[in-house]
């Protein structure tokens, strides 16, 4: 009686690392090509709730419009938060460093008129990596 190939079970802590690890080199590579990337936009509910977050907690980040006025200007960048095995990523304004007062999260951006494939690419790992 022939059971077939043994399917290998990868242990779950394993799998995770190898996402996150591939999506570090995805961000490394996103930013090793130096090209300004358009920033989308946000999905209307991600606006909604980041503007409900400033009206009740005023001068804590940067303000959305504000924001969103900068990202269209100046374009976007994709930065990795202070422990990258956390697999944290942050998008912010081409010219700023400040991920704690000018960043949005990359499940905020509106990616379906999104041109650059590495940045789509990026949300769905990051959407695999949260959802398993």
């Amino acid at each position: 009686m022939s059971e077939g190939p043994l399917k290998r079970i990868e242990n779950p802590a394993t799998e995770r690392e190898r996402k996150i690890n591939g999506i570090i080199a995805l961000v490394r590579e996103i930013n090793e090509s130096r090209e300004r990337i358009p920033f989308p936009g946000i999905h209307p509910e991600a606006y909604a709730k980041l503007k409900k977050g400033e009206q009740e907690d005023p001068g804590y980040v940067t303000p959305i419009d504000e924001l969103l006025a900068r990202f269209q200007n100046e374009g976007m960048r994709v930065v990795m938060g202070r422990l990258p095995a956390g697999g944290n990523v942050f998008i912010v304004p081409s010219q700023s460093a400040d991920v704690e007062n000018d960043s949005i999260l990359p499940r905020q951006l509106q990616i379906d008129g999104a041109t650059d494939a590495r940045l789509k690419e990026l949300v769905a790992r990051i959407h695999d990596l949260t959802t398993r």
